[in-house]
């Protein structure tokens, strides 16, 4: 399914793994986060973007996301997918798409985990 974008399995080499718990839309600045799913997922994406800088990493090297959207549906998903697609770049990981009834808190619609492979 590589031609979908992402692996059905993803492999890591031996080597380190850097394990990021889930971001979700909040800015730096404290303004609100954005209403729409897609606006949190291009903020939550963007905050993993930073981690990824900080670890010396790129997309190339995430082995795994996991994106859980509230009320989920395919739409939803797939406007969330936007974001993913520009944070992993050329990259395959092994995606999950989860629905859930809430996360942290009500003003919050998406969160993304990932697991890295540290260069």
């Amino acid at each position: 399914m590589a031609s979908a974008g992402y692996s059905q399995i993803s492999v890591a080499e031996p080597g380190r793994l850097a394990f990021l718990s889930g971001q979700v839309a909040w800015l730096p600045s404290g303004e609100e986060a954005p209403k729409d799913v897609a606006g949190q997922a291009k903020v939550a994406a963007v905050n993993l973007a930073s981690a990824l800088k900080e670890l010396g990493a790129s997309g190339k090297d995430i082995v795994m996301l996991r994106l859980y959207v509230v009320d989920a549906t395919t739409e939803k998903f797939q406007q969330a997918q936007v974001a993913l697609d520009e944070l992993k770049g050329d990259g395959m990981p092994s995606i999950t798409t989860i629905g859930v009834q809430a996360l942290y808190s009500p003003d919050i619609l998406v969160e993304i985990e990932m697991v890295v492979r540290l260069p």
